[in-house]
């Protein structure tokens, strides 16, 4: 959420800054009582516990800080509201593009558009490859919203802020999310320009304390403990194995396991053989976060991961990740992708 503290500096895009994560519990906890929140609430809380944020400078137009934390569940509904105002479409899919995948935005029809630097609150992406902006329209005669790029942990923004556009789409009315990625291959069988199923994840960000439920939970949203076990719709990837088939595009399809680090820098030697080691097929720096959300509000999830670069296993390799190649690969592979994600979606009941 936004608190009402001011900085003393203005920065450039954004800053890291300690707030009082009691200020937000308390607003949280009055606003599902009902209770209206006081300025004395924020006053106690200040000899209380601290903790980092990150901040978005952009949002006031003097140019001072605002202090970003959890969005309550009213604060999301606003959010939603405004949206859903400026648009006649009325969605119940979602669709998250990643790096490289942008162009999946291409087969909407009727489409309209709203940058992300036009909705307050959204995580504002600042990697190539990620346009930051809403397209609502129809494909395959669904109301589809996509989100044209995502904001990721490593640009600095928090997993609660970097989820806030999901929530809004539960909100907004969507029911299912399906979820793009571009990622490093692990498994030793796949090849670069691959497509690999998402049948589970593993939460490494997670072991770190880095997950969006962290904080004051809101049953309107979900419960306080949801189970992530069958996080990936069982019916929603039997429905795209079937459509890989239908396509003749099972050569370059797999299925496997996801893994996130948080990045920005690509992983170690050891780290790969680590996670090859441990049962992950696939490794990036997203998804997971938007998919722990989806699940906590209800949403079934789809995910695939584009294959953009083999990770390194061995130390002698003079070859390196760059964010180049996973362009690139999206560049290749993009015709199929958009082809592949209009079918399954007409084939789906939303």
């Amino acid at each position: 959420m936004v608190c009402d503290f001011e900085y003393t500096q203005t920065l450039d895009k954004r800053l890291v800054y300690t707030v009082l994560q009691n200020v937000q519990h308390i607003k949280m906890s009055n606003e599902v009582s009902g209770v209206e929140h006081s300025e004395n609430d924020e006053m106690r809380t200040k000899s209380l516990l601290t903790r980092s944020y990150v901040v978005d400078t952009n949002n006031n137009d003097d140019g001072t800080s605002c202090l970003t934390l959890s969005y309550t569940y009213n604060e999301v509904e606003e959010i939603a509201k405004s949206i859903l105002g400026r648009v006649t479409c009325r969605p119940t899919l979602g669709i998250i593009c990643g790096s490289g995948c942008g162009k999946l935005a291409d087969g909407v029809e009727e489409k309209e558009v709203i940058s992300y630097k036009d909705i307050q609150g959204f995580p504002i992406s600042t990697v190539p490859g990620h346009e930051g902006r809403l397209v609502f329209g129809k494909l395959r005669g669904k109301a589809v919203v996509l989100m044209q790029g995502r904001a990721h942990c490593y640009e600095g923004y928090s997993p609660q802020k970097i989820t806030l556009p999901v929530r809004t789409m539960k909100l907004m009315g969507v029911k299912v999310l399906f979820v793009t990625n571009a990622a490093g291959g692990i498994n030793d069988k796949f090849s670069v320009g691959d497509i690999m199923i998402i049948k589970d994840h593993l939460n490494l960000a997670g072991f770190a304390g880095i997950n969006p439920l962290v904080g004051m939970n809101d049953e309107r949203f979900g419960p306080r403990f949801p189970a992530l076990s069958g996080a990936y719709d069982d019916e929603l990837r039997k429905i795209a194995k079937e459509t890989a088939a239908d396509m003749g595009m099972t050569k370059f399809f797999q299925e496997g396991v996801y893994s996130m680090m948080v990045g920005p820098s690509f992983e170690t030697v050891t780290e790969c053989k680590f996670l090859r080691l441990i049962g992950v097929d696939a490794t990036g720096m997203s998804t997971i976060p938007e998919v722990t959300v989806a699940r906590h509000c209800n949403m079934k999830v789809f995910g695939l991961s584009l294959i953009t670069n083999k990770c390194i296993m061995e130390f002698e390799s003079q070859s390196f990740a760059n964010h180049e190649e996973v362009l690139a690969t999206g560049e290749m592979r993009s015709k199929d992708l958009q082809r592949f994600v209009a079918e399954m979606v007409s084939k789906i009941d939303v």
